[in-house]
């Protein structure tokens, strides 16, 4: 390809599926031709790389000009894969800025209060430094959490949405690469959004009913309905292969991905976890056998199946471990 607005910037892609490479361009470039939902791969321990990379790479700019919200994991304070590493969120930020974004907000709900884990993380000073704006779903008005009742939920009641996660101009969720031992078993793309639900809403307690369930699995898939991110950016750079959310069995990820396909984020994930050798729920059960990802395809949410997905090699250095990974999603 000889347009020059690609012609420094260009990646091969591996299929999961269909083994091959392809030159294609870089954001600004000519955009990829493909029904499936694609998955950006690249291979990095840096954080800041990983996303400079991811960002850069795409073929489009879904920031330009609109007001940005990103909803990072927050859960709690403990130390990343445990929450988003600070490096990735700040680098996220300005490259977000430098993309041309009209403005720039963070909003979570965390447990034990939002606020606390937000200022001994030190993200407070971080975000203020960058002029970007801390929406704390702890504080919304009733108005603000909006109710969902779908007649086939697994929720007795239905749930409730953050409203800024609903009314986002452009949202982009970052999550990191993790098992979950009390329930979920793995807590990546579709998990993060657990905290856009409150954790109590006029006494009820929407996260004790959650956690209590046998059906939390596809209650978490359902949460999702609602609302989709512009973007996913999953900083895979470390990971907790058993144990998790908060803290875990270690072990190196090295591993950026970026989609705009929940689904395909979350089984590309999986892959990884099972190439780096994981826990028995994991190891034990094919990717779109797992509840999350099975009630996820149910309800239209993403990719039905490995083939439906497109795993992106970002650069030269990624395309082994990325065909690695795209092996292993291919045969579940």
């Amino acid at each position: 390809m000889e347009d020059s607005g690609i012609s420094r910037r260009k990646f091969l892609k591996y299929s999961g599926i269909a083994a091959g490479t392809l030159m294609l361009g870089f954001r600004g470039g000519v955009a990829m031709e493909s029904n499936k939902s694609q998955v950006l791969f690249f291979e990095t321990e840096d954080h800041k790389e990983g996303v400079v990379s991811s960002m850069r790479s795409l073929n489009s700019n879904p920031v330009k000009n609109k007001a940005v919200l990103i909803k990072p994991n927050f859960n709690t304070a403990d130390y990343y894969p445990g929450s988003t590493h600070n490096d990735t969120l700040v680098s996220l930020v300005e490259e977000v800025w430098n993309m041309g974004a009209k403005s720039v907000a963070i909003g979570e709900r965390s447990y034990p209060p939002t606020k606390d884990v937000m200022e001994d993380m030190g993200i407070i000073p971080l975000m203020q430094e960058r002029d970007v704006r801390i929406i704390n779903f702890d504080e919304l008005a009733d108005k603000d959490w909006v109710k969902f009742k779908p007649k086939d939920t697994h929720w007795k009641d239905g749930f409730r949405v953050a409203r800024p996660i609903l009314e986002a101009e452009c949202l982009i969720s970052t999550c990191c690469l993790k098992t979950h031992q009390y329930g979920g078993v793995f807590t990546m793309s579709l998990k993060l959004h657990v905290g856009v639900v409150p954790t109590t809403r006029h006494g009820y307690g929407y996260m004790r009913e959650l956690h209590s369930s046998v059906h939390q699995q596809k209650m978490i898939a359902e949460i999702n309905a609602p609302f989709k991110p512009d973007l996913i950016v999953l900083d895979g750079i470390d990971a907790f292969v058993d144990g998790g959310p908060m803290t875990g069995k270690r072990a190196k990820g090295k591993v950026f991905l970026t989609s705009t396909d929940r689904v395909a984020t979350d089984a590309v994930a999986l892959a990884v976890l099972k190439v780096l050798g994981s826990n028995e729920q994991i190891m034990q059960r094919k990717i779109f056998d797992q509840e999350q990802i099975a009630r996820a395809v149910q309800l239209g949410l993403g990719a039905a199946s490995p083939s439906e997905i497109e795993l992106i090699s970002g650069d030269k250095k990624s395309i082994e471990y990325c065909n690695r990974v795209g092996e292993m999603l291919a045969r579940g």
